[in-house]
C-alpha cells in the first residue's frame, strides 16, 4: 500500500531511548512519544515497559526487520508516528533506517531527535583517538565478508568501533588479534550506563583472553588504528594526536607546525596537519 504524504501529513520522528539508565530519557523525547498517533518499535513488550514507566499510552506496532515490509500501511493508519529502537537512536544497526527510507519515498517529513547512543560514550572511555573514526557496526558473522571487513580494520588509520553481541565477543577479539595483530589496542565497554557497567582496555591479545570465557550486556568494541608512516618513517597517527593537543593548547597552527617538523614530518604535511587541527579547534 503506497502512503499519500500530502493528504495524511505523513511525518515521522525516530526517538533515542535509553542505552540502560532510564533517567537518559530527554523531556522532548516523552513530549514526541505522547504526541505521536502510535508508537512502532522492534519489540512491544520492551517498549511498553518502558512507555508504562514514563506514563505515556499510545497504540504500540511492531516494525523490526521482519515486519518493515508493512512500513508503508503502517503509515496510512497512524501518519505521525514515533519509532524507537529496542535501546539508542534508531536507524544505527536496526531498521529504522528502511523506515525513514519509505517516509521520505512517500514525501514525508522526517525529524531525529537526539538522544541516547552507545558508540560515542564507547568511544570516549576507551582512552584510543577520537579525532576520526570509523562505526563498522555488527561485522558479518563468517566467511568471505567477515575476512575482508577484519582485514579493512586491520588496515584502517582511523580508530574503528564495532558492535558485538555478547556470545560471539570472544571469538571476535580473536579474529581481530589474528588480523590487526595481537599487541594492537583496543577496549571493550559493556553495560553502559547501567549498574555494572565496564570498559576494559588493553592489547586485542589481553582483552581476547580476558573474555574468553564470554560476558553479559551489550557490548561496543574500540580498536585502536593502524600505525602510518610517511617515507621517512614518522608516525603520522600519533602527530595528528600531537597536533590536537597543541591545538587545545591555544597553539597557532605556524607554532605546531614548527613542533611537527621538529619530530621528522615533512613540511607540507606539518602544515596541513596543523591547519586541520586548529580549525577543528576553534569549531564548536
Amino acid at each position: 500500500m503506497t502512503v499519500d504524504a500530502q493528504d495524511r501529513g505523513v511525518r515521522v520522528w525516530l526517538v533515542p531511548t535509553p542505552v540502560g539508565n532510564l533517567g537518559d530519557i530527554t523531556f522532548r523525547a516523552v513530549e514526541v512519544l505522547r504526541g505521536a498517533d502510535a508508537v512502532a518499535c522492534e519489540d512491544t513488550r520492551r517498549t511498553g515497559a518502558l512507555l508504562t514507566h514514563l506514563g505515556v499510552s499510545r497504540p504500540l506496532v511492531r516494525l523490526d526487520a521482519h515486519t518493515m515490509g508493512r512500513a508503508g500501511s503502517v503509515l496510512e493508519r497512524y501518519p505521525r508516528l514515533a519509532y524507537v529502537s529496542d535501546a539508542g537512536t534508531p536507524g544505527v544497526s536496526d531498521p529504522g533506517a528502511e523506515l525513514v527510507r519509505v517516509a521520505l519515498d512517500a514525501g514525508g517529513d522526517v525529524e531525529v531527535l537526539p538522544g541516547a547512543t552507545a558508540f560515542v560514550p564507547a568511544l570516549v572511555l576507551s582512552g584510543l583517538p577520537t579525532a576520526r573514526f570509523t562505526f563498522e557496526g555488527f561485522l558479518p558473522r563468517s566467511g568471505r565478508d567477515r575476512r575482508e571487513r577484519l582485514a579493512a580494520v586491520a588496515a584502517r588509520a582511523e580508530t574503528t568501533i564495532l558492535y558485538e553481541s555478547p556470545h560471539r565477543l570472544a571469538d571476535t577479539l580473536a579474529d581481530l588479534a589474528g588480523a590487526c595483530g595481537a599487541a594492537r589496542r583496543a577496549s571493550v565497554t559493556r553495560e553502559l550506563s547501567k549498574k555494572f557497567e565496564e570498559t576494559a582496555r588493553g592489547s586485542l591479545a589481553e582483552l581476547a583472553a580476558r573474555f574468553a570465557e564470554g560476558v553479559r550486556g551489550e557490548i561496543v568494541v574500540v580498536v585502536e588504528g593502524c600505525p602510518v608512516t610517511d617515507d621517512a618513517g614518522v608516525d603520522i597517527a600519533d602527530l595528528e594526536g600531537l597536533a590536537v593537543d597543541l591545538a587545545g593548547q591555544g597553539k597557532s597552527a605556524r607554532d605546531i607546525r614548527d613542533l611537527l617538523q621538529a619530530q621528522g614530518l615533512r613540511k607540507n604535511d606539518a602544515y596541513e596537519l596543523a591547519v586541520r587541527a586548529v580549525n577543528a579547534a576553534r569549531t564548536p
